[in-house]
């Protein structure tokens, strides 16, 4: 990860914040556990020992298999996960209103 985003800016740097973040800039796709290693930079030690907290709480879910491999996604039927979407939402909106008035002064 490049660039921190607004929700880890709020609710910190952790693993499982870097991932779910990752998944709320993906929404639309599904990955498989190599490939999100990969794409948020952590070791393999560091993401095995936080992602069975994520499937526990529902925040991702196996949408297909290919081969041997599951593939994941946002699971954005879980309450927890709508309510993380909304507050990106909010966290957006104060940010673009902030440089509105930045813009203005």
């Amino acid at each position: 990860m490049s660039e921190t985003s607004l929700l880890v800016e709020v609710l910190g740097n952790s693993p499982e914040m870097r991932i779910v973040d990752f998944f709320l800039d993906n929404k639309l796709f599904d990955f498989s556990k190599k490939e999100i290693i990969e794409e948020t930079g952590m070791s393999k030690a560091t993401f095995y020992k936080h992602w069975d907290r994520l499937e526990g709480f529902a925040v991702v879910r196996v949408s297909r298999t290919f081969g041997k491999a599951k593939l994941y996604q946002l699971n954005r039927g879980s309450p927890l996960v709508k309510e993380l979407l909304n507050l990106e939402k909010q966290l957006i909106k104060m940010a673009a209103d902030r440089q509105k008035v930045a813009v203005r002064v």
